[in-house]
């Protein structure tokens, strides 16, 4: 099933299912902000729980769905990926360091000089 066929299949529960989602994940920040004072272990852990419930919710609907299979679709597609060699990324940043280096000194030596000539225009006049 392509995402544009699932798409078009919405469910009537979604916006009950984002509003549980959001309300649970809003728990976790209450948690994280109400247990300060508890274990450490208890807060994050129901901080863990919370989140989990909530991204479980949202995953459960349709742009969830969506969501997931476009995530698992980019990690193939990400595999495809030609990386450069170690040799290559070496060689284009020293390009990149060296390009740098030029144009920052090229434009020192604009402003150099436009600073003489206004300083000279400026204290004659």
């Amino acid at each position: 099933m392509s995402v544009q066929e699932q798409a078009a299949t919405t469910s009537s529960f979604d916006p009950i299912k984002w509003i549980l989602a959001v309300l649970a994940l809003a728990g976790a920040v209450y948690a994280n902000h109400y247990l300060v004072d508890g274990s450490v272990l208890i807060r994050v852990g129901v901080i863990i729980a919370l989140v989990a419930i909530g991204l479980g919710i949202g995953f459960t609907t349709t742009k969830g769905k969506a969501g997931l299979i476009f995530a698992k679709e980019s990690k193939v597609e990400a595999r495809k990926v030609v990386w450069p060699t170690r040799n290559e990324t070496v060689q284009t940043t020293i390009i990149i360091i060296v390009a740098v280096a030029i144009v920052s000194l090229l434009l020192w030596g604009i402003d150099a000089v436009l600073v003489k000539l206004i300083s000279f225009l400026t204290v004659r006049g």
